[in-house]
């Protein structure tokens, strides 16, 4: 799917920039929605562009990278996802990430807009990731400890109360 939303190359960047100026040198008076110029529907990439985005609550999906060195590059971004209530999955390997936007490595992608034809997709893949991933981190951070306090607080709390008791009388 993120295939579909790769970003232009240089060379198609350049080709499509001619195209237009040439529309325009033929009716310089015509307007970009005259000529049948659309916003391109891209994946962002770019840890500050997506946090920036993700402050905005502006991604639909964000995608990160499980191999980022240094991790400390991406550690905080899921607990802003789950703040922001903007869906996020790790994926394997930031080169594949790189892929997708002509680069070598990418360490997150966003998507912020999307064709009618794949919002349902979207949309799909969106509700599976937060059922099998975004929701399942709450049910297991409130099963952590198990509320059981060690030996040495259990008679330190034993203490205090026996010494409350003796206040009170």
């Amino acid at each position: 799917m993120l295939n579909k939303y790769r970003p232009e190359t240089k060379i198609q960047k350049k080709d499509r920039l001619v195209d237009l100026a040439a529309k325009k040198k033929q009716d310089p008076k015509a307007t970009d929605k005259d000529l049948g110029v659309k916003k391109p529907y891209v994946v962002k990439y770019g840890i500050n562009h997506i946090t920036a985005l993700i402050e905005n609550k502006k991604p639909k999906l964000v995608i990160i990278a499980h191999d980022v060195d240094p991790i400390e590059i991406v550690l905080w971004l899921p607990a802003l996802c789950r703040k922001m209530e903007v869906p996020y999955v790790i994926v394997k390997s930031k080169a594949r990430l790189g892929t997708v936007v002509h680069k070598k490595t990418a360490t997150a992608l966003a998507i912020v807009d999307i064709r009618e034809e794949d919002k349902t997709s979207l949309n799909n893949l969106v509700s599976s990731i937060k059922l099998n991933y975004n929701d399942k981190f709450e049910e297991n951070r409130k099963q952590w400890g198990g509320g059981i306090m060690g030996i040495k607080s259990q008679a330190m709390m034993a203490k205090r109360e026996k010494l409350a008791g003796r206040e009170i009388k």
